[in-house]
């Protein structure tokens, strides 16, 4: 009588069975951290005396959120992490050139299997559970206590169960599923739960849009989001991976806090306005927005699939006059092959620019901060006040077709108002 997500956690701490609400102690299989959030990890991990890590093999460490380094204190923070890695002789480091957004290189070097507990010093390790695996983020001194233990004490999550049946309408992909569903039940709607996404929508979507709606988890104040491994995620992992999956699946009798259907056939193409991501609504329904920016990457849609989805709306166009469009690949795999197949050309053609595999501006990090007054459209996961720049300036938030069909407008709009 357990969900997923009980299942792989009472495996992790040598359990039987768990209830929500139970205190365990769970080993990890991957720690987690950036050059944002290594640095303050690495200070908790020698304070405590620590000499050594719990295994050089399952740390995974990034450089993607002020890279290439943009000043002298992202330098130093990134080669705080570069001098750790090289004297803990940590295996997966991944530095500017094979770096991209952790969140994307993670599953896609294969580091990320179904069945895993996956810990990491950033909010959207959630992202993972779309493989089938627990992961969620924590703060770097509990990343620096995991880096040295291997271990991590953690209470049990109620799980809300949410099927998504219907048949998505044309554009609606599954940026749009998670936004509708964080506005329908707010940013605490899910609060310390594990959200598990089910029903034939979701099999019918592809693993990088399965990735965006795992990775949005948080926003709607969620410990984990996940989904039950299928043909698609094994297939996923087999081409990339020679770790052994461990699939795991909810009893048909499990119990969950609370079941909650959508019908995604009445869902259209979302944009989240500020200040939250909840604060959704279907883009027939969002008048004239004007805008100074558009961004199409980050974790939640910085996948080939989704330039390739914004490149077949701008293909033969042009953003218009006056608007920035930047366009950041989650990797280095997904600029090469975006560059095979002439989506970057795509992209160049239309105007815009092309920076290196990073988060850039998604955490007013570079590449794109906002002026007071400016407004920006983005394929982002948050919209928080003074998220991209300057706490004056605006964030809007939506799938890739919309971002390009909004960036060739001006304003905000869809591919159909072409």
């Amino acid at each position: 009588m357990m969900t997923i997500t009980e299942k792989i956690l009472a495996a992790h701490a040598g359990l039987r069975s768990v209830l929500p609400g139970d205190l365990i102690e769970v080993k990890v299989d991957l720690a987690f951290a950036h050059d944002f959030t290594a640095p303050l990890a690495i200070g908790v991990f020698e304070e405590i005396g620590a000499t050594r890590v719990f295994n050089r093999n399952k740390i995974a460490l990034v450089a993607d959120h002020f890279v290439p380094n943009k000043d002298i204190p992202s330098a130093q923070q990134a080669k705080r992490m570069r001098d750790f890695a090289r004297k803990h002789r940590i295996k997966h480091y991944f530095e500017v050139g094979e770096s991209g957004i952790g969140h994307v290189i993670l599953p896609e070097k294969g580091l990320v299997v179904p069945g895993m507990v996956v810990i990491g010093a950033d909010s959207h390790t959630c992202a993972y559970g779309a493989l089938g695996a627990f992961s969620t983020g924590v703060g770097s001194t509990d990343l620096g206590a995991v880096m040295a233990t291997g271990e991590i004490w953690l209470k049990v999550p109620p799980t809300i169960r949410l099927e998504y049946t219907g048949k998505r309408r044309r554009w609606v992909v599954g940026k749009d599923l998670i936004l509708y569903t964080i506005g329908r039940i707010g940013v605490e709607g899910a609060l310390y739960s594990a959200m598990e996404f089910t029903g034939p929508a979701i099999v019918d979507l592809p693993m990088n849009q399965r990735f965006a709606m795992a990775n949005m988890a948080v926003e709607a104040g969620a410990k984990n989001g996940i989904m039950e491994p299928d043909e698609k995620t094994l297939s996923y992992v087999k081409d990339r991976s020679s770790l052994k999956p461990r699939v795991f699946k909810s009893d048909p009798d499990a119990v969950y806090a609370k079941v909650i259907r959508i019908d995604v056939a009445q869902i259209e193409p979302q944009v989240a306005f500020p200040p939250s991501p909840a604060n959704e609504r279907p883009l027939s329904k969002v008048g004239k927005v004007t805008l100074d920016q558009v961004f199409i990457g980050s974790c939640t849609n910085g996948w080939l699939e989704d330039l390739r989805d914004a490149a077949r709306v701008l293909k033969g166009k042009r953003a218009a006059k006056g608007l920035r469009l930047i366009v950041i690949p989650g990797s280095p795999w997904i600029l090469k092959e975006a560059v095979k197949e002439g989506v970057i050309e795509t992209f160049l053609k239309a105007g815009a620019v092309i920076g290196p595999p990073c988060c850039g501006p998604c955490l007013g990090g570079h590449m794109g901060i906002l002026a007071e007054g400016e407004r920006a459209l983005a394929t982002t996961n948050r919209n928080f006040v003074g998220r991209m720049g300057h706490p004056k300036s605006e964030v809007y938030l939506c799938n890739p077709y919309v971002a390009a069909a909004s960036a060739i407008l001006g304003r905000i709009a869809g591919p159909d108002d072409l």
